[in-house]
C-alpha cells in the first residue's frame, strides 16, 4: 500500500541522530568494568535479583530517577486501600478522575492531564506485566479493563503522566498505567469484605516455593448487587507465575490469567428524573440491558544475563478475549433503542529488551533498547432496535480487523554529576491491517485496508538534586494518536497525518523522613486532530491546548500519622477547529480543579483510622459548553484494628487487620458522568452512602 496515515515525522533528524548515537555508545562499553554506585545512580542489574526488576519488558530505569512525573504505590500501599479495583487507587494520582459510568463490567472513563477519554477510549495506556489491555478496535478505540486484574496480586502500580513513555506508544498519549504483579517471596494473603447492596469481595494470593522454582498466585471473587433495580455485577480471577532459575543468571518465567465477569444494568437515567427525586431509578424503556466478557492471557519470558552489566529479556504473549455487551440509549425525546456489541478479540505479541547498566567515560549509564511485534484481530457485529436481548433486524456491522505493529524504543539515563542527570528516550512504530466485510451488512462506515503508518516520538528530560532530598526535573515528550477507530481503515483518510500531542513539563520534588512533596507544572498540545468531512473522508484539522498544575504532598507528624494531599488545576482550551463556534472552549468531561485532602492513624498494632475529604468542580457536558455538569464534595471514613493471632514461642503468627468504611458518609446524592444522547441530558448516578466491612490477614 503506497498511501501513509503517518507520512512525515515532525522529528529533527538532529535529535533521532543524537539518539542513535547515544545507544550506540553504551552498547559497546558492556564489557568495561562497572563503575563504582552513587547515590544518584546506583547499580540495579549487577546480582541475579536484578532479574526481577527487567522480566517485564526491560524497566531498568525507574521513576525516582527520571525528569517525568509519575506516582507509584507498592502492594503494601495497595493493601491499605482495601479496594476492589484496581481503578479505585488513582484517586491518589493528581490530576486523575475517574468518571464513572456505574455500568457493571462497562469500564469507567478517566481524565489525565486534560484529556476526557482514558481507559473507556485511548488517551490512556495501560499494561499489566508488560501485556497491554487496551484494545484497538474493540468496544471503543484504546479501551481497557482494569476488572481483570486481582488488586492483591500487584507488587508495583505506576502511573505516568503525559506521553512520556519509550517502551509503549499507541495510546500513550494522556499517560500510561504500568502494572507489575509479585515475582518472588513467601506470603500468604486473604481479603475478606461485606458491604451494602449485597456486594461481596474475596481475594487471596501466595507466595512460596514450589519445587525448585517460585510461584506467585491470586484469585478473586466479587459480586454486588448494586444500588439501582435490574443492577447486579459478577466476577472472577485468577492468575499465576511460575518462575525457574535455570543457571546463575538465567531464568525462565510462565504467567498467565483467566477473568469472567456478567451483569445487569439500568443504563442511564434521564437528568430529569434525577433532579426530580428519583436519582437511584431506571428509566421505563430500558429492558435486560448488561453484557459478558471472558479473558485469558499467556506469557513465556526468557530473562538471560550476558555479563554483570547487560541483560537480555526475550518475551511472548497471547491473549484472547469476548465481550458482549446490550445497551439501551435515546435517538431523540421518546425513542430508545437497544443495542447489541460482540468483539471476538485474539492478541500475540513477540519482542526482546536489552537492559545495561554500564558507564561511558566514566559516566553511569542505565539503559534499555528493545524491538517488539504485535498483532490484533477483532471480529466485530454490532446490531440494532433489540427487543430485551432478542435480535430484531440484520447485523448493522459483521467485519474483521486486523491491527498489527512493529516497535523499537530505546531509553537512557546517563549520571555525571547528581545535579545534572539527563533522559533521552526514542521510539519508533509502524502499523499495518486490514477490514475484512464477514457478510452483508447495512452500515456505512469505512472497512478498507488500513494505510501503512510509521511514527517516531522522541522524549527527553533532565532531572537534578540540588539539595539533599531535593530534586528538579524539566522534560519534552511527543506522543502520537493514529486517526479514531474506523477512519483508520477508509481510503477517504489516505493523506492524513498523526494527531501529534507535544507536552513540556517542570517540576520539583522533595523527600524527608517528615515530608514528601511534588509539584509539576505542564502544557500540552495536540495538532493535527482528525475530523471527518463528509461520510469516509477525513482531514487533519484542528489543536487543542491543556495546561496544569498537579500537586502532591504526604505529612509525617509523627510515626503512625499521616497527612496526605493531591490537587491539581486544569485548563483546556480548543485553539483551532472547522466549527468556529467551539474556537475557545473547554473539552469536556474535564473537571477544572479537583482536591483531596486525607489524614490517617495507622499503627501497627490496635486501634486507627482515616478519613478523606474529596471536591471535584464541575465540568463541560457538550462541546458548546452551554450544558455543565455541577461539582460534588465527598467524605469517606474508615476504623480498623490490628493484631496477631496463633503466635507461640518464636513464631510471630498471622497479622490481622479488621477494618469497616463509611463510604460518602454524607449520603451526598450526584452522579459520577454526565453526557448527551440523541439530544438528551443523561447522568451516571454515583453509589449513595455505604458500608464496609472487611478483614485482611497476612500469613
Amino acid at each position: 500500500m503506497n498511501n501513509r496515515l503517518l507520512r512525515r515525522s515532525r522529528v529533527p533528524p538532529t535529535r533521532i541522530a543524537v539518539a542513535l548515537a547515544a545507544l550506540a555508545a553504551c552498547l559497546p562499553a558492556a564489557h568495561a568494568q562497572p563503575a563504582a554506585s552513587t547515590a544518584a545512580a546506583a547499580s540495579v542489574v549487577a546480582d541475579a535479583s536484578a532479574l526481577q526488576t527487567i522480566e517485564i519488558k526491560g524497566q531498568n530505569l525507574r521513576s525516582a530517577g527520571t525528569p517525568y512525573s509519575s506516582t507509584v504505590l507498592d502492594s503494601q500501599q495497595i493493601r491499605d486501600a482495601a479496594v476492589s479495583q484496581p481503578e479505585q487507587l488513582l484517586k491518589s494520582v493528581p490530576g486523575v478522575e475517574v468518571r464513572g459510568y456505574q455500568l457493571g463490567g462497562v469500564v469507567s472513563v478517566i481524565t489525565i492531564r486534560g484529556f476526557s477519554g482514558g481507559a473507556h477510549g485511548g488517551d490512556l495506556g495501560m499494561v499489566i506485566d508488560g501485556i497491554p489491555l487496551n484494545e484497538a478496535m474493540s468496544h471503543s478505540d484504546g479501551y481497557a479493563d482494569l476488572n481483570v486484574i486481582v488488586p492483591l496480586e500487584i507488587e508495583r502500580y505506576e502511573v505516568f503522566r503525559g506521553p512520556v513513555s519509550a517502551l509503549y506508544g499507541n495510546f500513550n498519549r494522556g499517560g500510561l498505567i504500568a502494572i507489575e504483579s509479585r515475582r518472588g517471596g513467601e506470603y500468604g494473603e486473604a481479603d475478606v469484605s461485606l458491604a451494602s447492596h449485597g456486594t461481596v469481595d474475596l481475594q487471596a494470593a501466595l507466595g512460596t516455593k514450589l519445587g525448585s522454582g517460585q510461584f506467585n498466585g491470586a484469585v478473586q471473587g466479587f459480586r454486588t448487587g448494586d444500588y439501582r433495580p435490574d443492577s447486579e455485577f459478577k466476577r472472577g480471577t485468577a492468575s499465576a507465575r511460575y518462575s525457574l532459575d535455570l543457571a546463575p543468571q538465567t531464568k525462565l518465567s510462565f504467567s498467565g490469567r483467566l477473568h469472567k465477569g456478567d451483569w445487569t444494568s439500568a443504563s442511564y437515567l434521564l437528568r430529569s428524573q434525577f433532579d426530580g427525586g428519583d436519582p437511584y431509578g431506571k428509566d421505563a424503556r430500558v429492558l435486560d440491558d448488561g453484557g459478558e466478557k471472558n479473558f485469558g492471557t499467556a506469557r513465556v519470558d526468557l530473562a538471560q544475563g550476558l555479563s554483570e552489566q547487560i541483560k537480555l529479556l526475550v518475551f511472548a504473549y497471547g491473549t484472547r478475549q469476548d465481550l458482549v455487551r446490550y445497551f439501551t440509549r435515546p435517538f431523540n425525546a421518546t425513542t430508545w433503542s437497544q443495542r447489541e456489541e460482540n468483539y471476538d478479540r485474539t492478541v500475540g505479541g513477540t519482542g526482546f529488551s536489552l537492559n545495561g547498566n554500564t558507564p561511558l567515560a566514566g559516566v553511569p549509564l542505565e539503559w534499555v533498547a528493545g524491538i517488539e511485534v504485535y498483532r490484533e484481530d477483532t471480529d466485530y457485529q454490532f446490531f440494532e432496535g433489540l427487543q430485551a436481548r432478542v435480535r430484531t433486524a440484520p447485523a448493522v456491522y459483521d467485519r474483521t480487523y486486523a491491527f498489527n505493529s512493529t516497535s523499537a524504543f530505546t531509553e537512557v539515563t546517563a549520571s555525571p554529576t547528581p545535579w545534572f542527570r539527563p533522559t533521552l528516550g526514542l521510539r519508533y512504530d509502524r502499523f499495518t491491517g486490514d477490514c475484512t466485510k464477514n457478510g452483508t451488512e447495512s452500515g456505512s462506515d469505512p472497512c478498507d485496508a488500513l494505510n501503512t503508518a510509521s511514527r517516531t516520538t522522541p522524549k527527553l528530560g533532565v532531572r537534578s538534586t540540588v539539595a539533599p532530598g531535593l530534586d528538579l526535573r524539566a522534560s519534552a515528550a511527543e506522543g502520537f494518536a493514529l486517526p479514531p477507530n474506523v477512519a483508520k481503515y477508509a481510503s477517504g483518510g489516505a493523506n492524513l497525518e498523526p494527531t501529534v500531542f507535544t507536552q513540556y513539563e517542570i517540576g520539583v520534588s522533595y523527600a524527608s523522613k517528615l515530608l514528601r512533596a511534588d509539584l509539576a507544572g505542564y502544557r500540552l498540545t495536540s495538532s493535527n486532530e482528525v475530523r471527518t468531512v463528509s461520510p469516509g473522508v477525513y482531514e487533519n484539522f484542528g489543536r487543542t491546548e491543556r495546561r496544569g498544575v498537579e500537586i502532591s504532598l504526604m505529612l509525617r507528624p509523627m510515626g503512625d500519622v499521616e497527612v496526605g494531599l493531591v490537587a491539581n488545576r486544569t485548563d483546556t482550551e480548543v485553539k483551532e477547529n472547522a466549527n468556529a463556534a467551539l474556537i475557545g472552549k473547554q473539552v469536556t468531561g474535564v473537571p477544572k480543579w479537583s482536591a483531596g485532602l486525607t489524614a490517617a492513624f495507622r499503627p501497627a498494632a490496635g486501634f486507627g483510622a482515616s478519613a478523606e475529604l474529596r471536591h471535584v468542580a464541575d465540568s463541560a457536558v457538550d462541546a458548546t459548553n452551554t450544558i455543565f455538569y455541577g461539582a460534588f464534595t465527598t467524605l469517606d471514613l474508615a476504623l480498623q484494628y490490628s493484631g496477631t493471632w496463633g503466635g507461640s514461642g518464636t513464631s510471630a503468627g498471622a497479622r490481622y487487620r479488621l477494618y469497616a468504611k463509611v463510604d460518602n458518609a454524607t449520603d451526598r446524592v450526584y452522579a459520577t458522568n454526565a453526557f448527551v444522547i440523541g439530544g438528551q441530558n443523561l447522568v451516571a448516578p454515583a453509589p449513595p452512602r455505604s458500608l464496609q466491612v472487611g478483614l485482611q490477614t497476612t500469613f
